[in-house]
């Protein structure tokens, strides 16, 4: 194994489960297409309503398993967000000392580690 972080098979089909899992916890379709060698299409309409509810429903959580858990998805999904150039609308309350400014960081450094 290499200092490489590029994506794999076995990172894209662990991210195609969570979208399904995150679909049906939201209620909401993800905008997300299949992933077709490490790649899929995304409707940016039904993605950014996707982002909104995700972050809404992450800065809500005060369970500490649920907010591990979900940190990485979350953070991943804000890499495609900003690639995308869904514009994310963080919650009034999200701050750089809350997080929210926890959740910006991790996603910029994954962004780094995700292949464009």
């Amino acid at each position: 194994m290499t200092g490489s972080c590029n994506p794999s098979n076995g990172a894209s089909r662990l991210f195609a489960s969570q979208v399904s899992l995150y679909e049906a916890e939201l209620g909401l379709p993800s905008g997300i297409g299949p992933m077709r060698a490490d790649e899929c299409r995304i409707d940016p309409l039904a993605f950014s309503g996707f982002v909104e509810a995700l972050l809404a429903w992450h800065g809500a959580t005060r369970h500490a398993v649920v907010v591990s858990l979900s940190e990485g998805f979350v953070a991943t999904v804000l890499v495609l967000a900003d690639r995308a150039g869904v514009q994310v609308t963080w919650p009034p309350t999200a701050s750089a000392e809350t997080w929210a400014g926890a959740l910006q960081r991790k996603s910029r450094e994954l962004g780094r580690c995700m292949a464009v």
